[in-house]
């Protein structure tokens, strides 16, 4: 029920700056034309944004057939965690990393890149993929997937208004600095919602992961070495739409210019600290 209300708190959210950008371009017709874009985006993100989100990575379904071990992987760990059984999709980047969407358990889908499966042992893969199915358990899904479209769409407007330019209410130009303003503001203020409910959420995941793997060291030490690999091998899809970032199990972006300036997952130390505290308490 919580994340119901974080899900309405973020597209309010979202819908407001829709309309602020709306009414710096057009004024008041702008800002209700900004309205009914971004209730239709909120309609379409509901719906439709996990499979505009695996379309961006070149994700491709597997099966039983096709990655057998993997796949089955995947279905112990749902049943551990009393999931539907997800949907499974391979990305094949060379950067390890993975990430769950979907709008609900019953509609979800996890990914992982070819890299991780390279990268990381057998119960270091368990580690990750019950942290992804946590995700799912906990329906950060539909959140990270609709705040990971939204960012895309007030970014492209913000660069809309940068490029045109804005009319007031009598029509006249308005100051081209204000553009400029709101064409670096609005994405700001799109990643920075994204962090009020990303980095929160990271820790509730590693720790439901822990327990549906029963082995929160091998989280642990998945996250190490996903962080050593993954600073020297760029996910080109995630650098390409920086705005899906967050729903990595890693941030996956180069740590230069704007994007290294608002990271939405806290501190892989603290996370590795806190899955160590846990694998010693379970001792």
């Amino acid at each position: 029920m919580f994340n119901l209300f974080k899900t309405a708190v973020l597209m309010a959210a979202i819908t407001a700056l829709f309309m602020a950008i709306g009414s710096m371009i057009g004024g008041r017709a702008g800002m209700m034309m900004a309205l009914v874009v971004a209730l239709g985006m909120n309609f379409f993100s509901y719906w439709f944004s996990d499979k505009m989100v695996l379309r961006m990575y070149n994700a491709r379904e597997v099966d039983e057939t096709s990655a057998p071990q993997f796949y089955r992987m995947v279905r112990e760990l749902a049943q551990r965690a009393e999931l539907p059984m997800p949907r499974v999709y391979l990305i094949d980047e060379q950067a390890p990393n993975a990430f769950a969407t979907g709008r609900d358990p019953e509609h979800a889908a996890v990914a992982a890149t070819t890299g991780i499966l390279r990268v990381l042992s057998e119960r270091e893969l368990r580690g990750v993929m019950a942290h992804e199915l946590a995700h799912v358990k906990h329906r950060d899904i539909l959140i990270s997937t609709i705040s990971a479209t939204m960012a895309g769409a007030i970014s492209m407007l913000a660069n809309f208004a940068m490029v045109f330019g804005g009319r007031d209410e009598e029509g006249r130009p308005v100051n081209p600095l204000a553009g400029l303003a709101v064409a670096i503001l609005a994405p700001l203020a799109a990643s920075l919602i994204q962090m009020a409910i990303s980095r929160a959420r990271e820790f509730e995941a590693d720790r439901g992961g822990a327990e549906i793997s029963g082995d929160p060291q091998a989280l642990a030490t998945a996250l190490d070495k996903i962080h050593r690999y993954a600073q020297g091998i760029p996910l080109e899809a995630a650098e390409a739409h920086p705005e899906t970032a967050q729903m990595m199990i890693m941030n996956p972006l180069s740590a230069d210019g704007i994007k290294g300036l608002f990271s939405t997952h806290p501190p892989t130390e603290e996370r590795i600290a806190r899955l160590m505290e846990m694998a010693r308490g379970s001792a």
